[in-house]
């Protein structure tokens, strides 16, 4: 064909290298397609629509109150990272009036979690933010390396989650914040929803697409999710394009993660329904849980060993921690109703 045809080579590759303008018609030329939108952006285009996006986001759920202090949870990773620049960037320049902090868990992973607060400590002389480090060594007096030598790979995510949620509202305690943020992205409540539809917890299920979980008011400090409509492919994008510096190292013990196949059922319905992730969200948000299955849902209060929050009389952290120290490690998982004989 190409002896025949010598001149269609050169010109459809011509064709192809064809500059593309951005859809912003601001006169430059793309640089990327959003996978949220499939719009065709230059970088400065790309950068206001992420930003502004997340400003409504924050500013129509009414997340902040002026004077808000407020701790980001920061790992090192890519949300964490794109979370405290975009926070420190929008407080300055629509004026939030917020105090922030990084506050970030050493969960004690030899070989991924001390590198990664290397990254933090980095980001906070970047972005001159103060920084509040807590581990799981001086909390609980275990490390994930000592918890995954007696569990396996098996639970060891169902500890470390356990753990690290109650690890955040003691730092946050510690440290008198009003507010907690997270770099949870659309991406991972889509996977949440999908695991509570999984797993028939209907608790979780009708509070894990919510934006903000916990209030003042309930004596619980607040957990905001400025990312919850981001699709992680945008914030992969702005973090390169920003020239951001995050780790990006997998944990050494996730392959095994439940999570893991919930978010590869989503990549493959992706591939039919490019707005998958959306829309399992909107199907979280319009769920209807009616009054009879409500009144038998736990109701949130305090654990009556550590006083931390809880919906069951001793929460699942003590829980796990009486069967580590006991040596039966799977005290705490399943049903909490399970193991409150053995916990006694």
């Amino acid at each position: 064909f190409i002896k025949r045809y010598p001149n269609y080579q050169r010109r459809y590759s011509l064709h192809r290298k064809m500059p593309v303008q951005c859809s912003a018609k601001c006169g430059k030329r793309a640089q990327l397609k959003r996978p949220k939108t499939g719009d065709a952006l230059c970088k400065d285009c790309f950068y206001f629509a992420f930003e502004t996006e997340i400003h409504y986001t924050i500013v129509k759920a009414k997340l902040f109150n002026r004077g808000d202090y407020v701790a980001i949870g920061a790992s090192g990773g890519k949300d964490s990272t794109v979370l405290a620049y975009i926070m420190k960037t929008l407080n300055n320049r629509y004026d939030y009036g917020l105090k922030l902090v990084l506050l970030s868990i050493d969960e004690g992973i030899t070989g991924y979690r001390d590198d990664s607060l290397e990254t933090v400590k980095r980001n906070r002389d970047q972005y001159e933010i103060p920084l509040k480090i807590l581990s799981y060594e001086d909390l609980y007096g275990w490390t994930m390396d000592k918890i995954v030598a007696q569990v396996g790979l098996k639970n060891n995510c169902t500890f470390c989650g356990v753990f690290r949620r109650q690890a955040l509202d003691r730092g946050a305690m510690q440290l008198g914040v009003n507010k907690i943020v997270t770099g949870h992205n659309a991406d991972d409540i889509a996977e949440t929803v999908i695991m509570n539809i999984l797993r028939g917890d209907i608790a979780r299920l009708q509070r894990c697409t919510a934006i903000t979980t916990g209030s003042d008011s309930e004596g619980v400090i607040s957990r905001c999710k400025p990312f919850k409509y981001t699709y992680e492919k945008e914030i992969v994008m702005y973090a390169y394009f920003k020239q951001l510096d995050y780790f990006s190292t997998e944990c050494i013990y996730s392959p095994n993660a439940y999570r893991g196949y919930a978010r590869s059922y989503i990549k493959e319905v992706e591939k039919i329904r490019p707005s998958a992730i959306i829309d399992i969200i909107h199907s979280g948000e319009n769920l209807s849980i009616t009054d009879k299955v409500k009144s038998r849902l736990p109701t949130q209060g305090t654990c009556k060993e550590c006083g931390y929050i809880s919906s069951q009389d001793v929460c699942k952290a003590c829980v796990m921690l009486a069967g580590l120290n006991k040596g039966l490690p799977q005290l705490g998982i399943g049903k909490s109703s399970k193991h409150k004989k053995p916990l006694q």
